[in-house]
């Protein structure tokens, strides 16, 4: 295990440098710069706008500015933020807590609604709940957070009031906390909570066909032993794997709908830092998100064998 895990780790670099210099052409690829964003300013001069391109070594070529990048992200050196000039490590930590935050909540919900849903339809439920449940699960996959996001804060929060339109709450009042927390985890919970369901449904409806299953019944063993300690087992598997793949895109759906419920999260100074130029701050963001994506797919991997003994790591 433990030399699987290496290996992995190894073939990463190259992954992550790959990444790094797509994400770094992309965002040097609109026309324009962090300086432009003051061109408009009756106070700046085309002298200061250079002067200020050349002290952040944007008029150096493109090859020479990532190879810069890439030596102060190896070192340790993720560079200043050019809005406020802070070290881009310190304002990623700085929110990267309130996105975990999220996160996590979100993923929990997800979970907890998801398994005994696609258990229930794949076993007990007939066809016409089957349906409604799918019909449901299909809408939540189809429809934008964003809308999903305005809509709650429209109805719960403008109308009936139950629920704070924004903000991370009071950090030394929980119950705030709680409260300002209930509705983008729901949002961000609900959305994947639809593909996990049907995950889980899939899974247990061809579980549910083999024979240890019809074998496990045969014994007279209770429904509820067959289902939960031989099909779920079996059929957790693939849903691991959505899971490891989850985390970039809870990450990216963070993103939404933490600038739709003013959530002070990484997600928002990603939205930030785009609408500011800010290139060291979107460098730092991503490749960050990079690194999750990575490691949560060997979070997965690693899980497998832990679910089926069967799997064995060379």
């Amino acid at each position: 295990m433990g030399r699987y895990i290496l290996r992995r780790l190894l073939g990463a670099i190259p992954l992550l440098l790959g990444i790094s210099v797509l994400i770094f052409v992309l965002i040097h690829l609109p026309p324009g710069g962090p300086a432009d964003i003051y061109a408009g300013s009756p106070t700046a001069s085309a002298a200061d706008l250079a002067r200020m391109n050349e002290n952040l070594g944007l008029n150096d070529p493109l090859p020479i500015q990532y190879l810069k990048w890439l030596r102060g992200m190896v070192t340790g050196d993720w560079g200043v933020s050019y809005r406020d000039g802070r070290p881009v490590t310190t304002a990623i930590l700085e929110r990267l807590p309130a996105t975990l935050e999220l996160m996590v909540a979100s993923l929990l919900i997800a979970v907890v609604l998801a398994i005994p849903i696609g258990i229930y339809t794949a076993t007990r439920a007939n066809r016409l709940s089957r349906y409604i449940v799918n019909a449901l699960t299909m809408l939540g996959i189809s429809v934008p957070t964003f809308w999903t996001g305005l809509m709650v804060i429209l109805v719960f929060a403008g109308r009936l009031g139950w629920i704070p339109s924004g903000g991370r709450g009071d950090r030394g009042d929980l119950l705030d906390q709680v409260h300002h927390l209930i509705a983008p985890s729901l949002v961000l919970g609900l959305v994947s909570m639809a593909g996990f369901a049907r995950y889980v449904h899939s899974s247990m409806i061809e579980v549910m066909q083999e024979d240890y299953v019809r074998t496990a019944r045969a014994k007279g063993l209770h429904d509820r032993t067959v289902v939960w300690r031989h099909a779920f087992r079996n059929a957790s598997v693939p849903v691991i794997t959505l899971l490891g793949l989850e985390v970039p895109r809870l990450f990216s759906g963070a993103l939404v709908t933490e600038v739709v419920f003013s959530w002070p999260g990484i997600g928002r100074l990603i939205t930030e830092s785009i609408l500011g130029r800010n290139y060291p701050v979107l460098m730092g963001a991503f490749m960050f998100s990079a690194f999750l994506t990575v490691l949560g797919n060997l979070i997965a991997d690693v899980c497998y064998g832990l679910v089926n003994p069967q799997i064995r790591y060379e």
